[in-house]
């Protein structure tokens, strides 16, 4: 089912978001949030953008879906690298943000299997943007950092 993304304005988005609770189903929520994301021509999302406080995100890289829950980043490079990023939350807006080029990342996937990962570039990226969405913060926070 396609959901409707809440747009920058909206309060939801700020909130810090709770980690889930090990073992809860949310097939259905991923489902519905690849549908979303996928009708809206998105390579991420978090469920923040759909309403809900929780630490969930999807990524789409390479025909391949990720799922990361309770996702947390563990430590990260100094090196830095610039991307060019737009949101969905912002439609038509993009925003040059320095990003980590490498990070130390754990999290669950939708069965529950604990992950520890190292990502770099374009997934270290994009990992970051969802992540930010958990922490409350949108790619507009940057304007005033660059």
């Amino acid at each position: 089912m396609i959901l409707p993304i809440l747009l920058y304005k909206n309060k939801i988005l700020r909130n810090k978001n709770k980690n889930i609770k090990i073992k809860s189903n949310l097939n259905n929520i991923i489902n519905n949030m690849f549908d979303t994301m996928y009708y809206y021509k998105g390579i991420g999302l978090s469920a923040p953008q759909i309403g809900k406080n929780i630490n969930l995100f999807i990524i789409s890289i390479n025909n391949k879906k990720l799922i990361f829950i309770n996702s947390k980043i563990k430590s990260y490079s100094k090196k830095k690298i610039i991307s060019n990023e737009g949101c969905l939350s912002i439609p038509n807006i993009y925003v040059n943000i320095k990003r980590k080029k490498l990070i130390n990342v754990e999290y669950y996937d939708n069965k529950w299997k604990k992950h520890k990962k190292i990502f770099n570039n374009y997934l270290s990226i994009i990992f970051q943007h969802e992540y930010d969405h958990i922490r409350g913060k949108l790619i507009i926070d940057y304007l005033k950092k660059n």
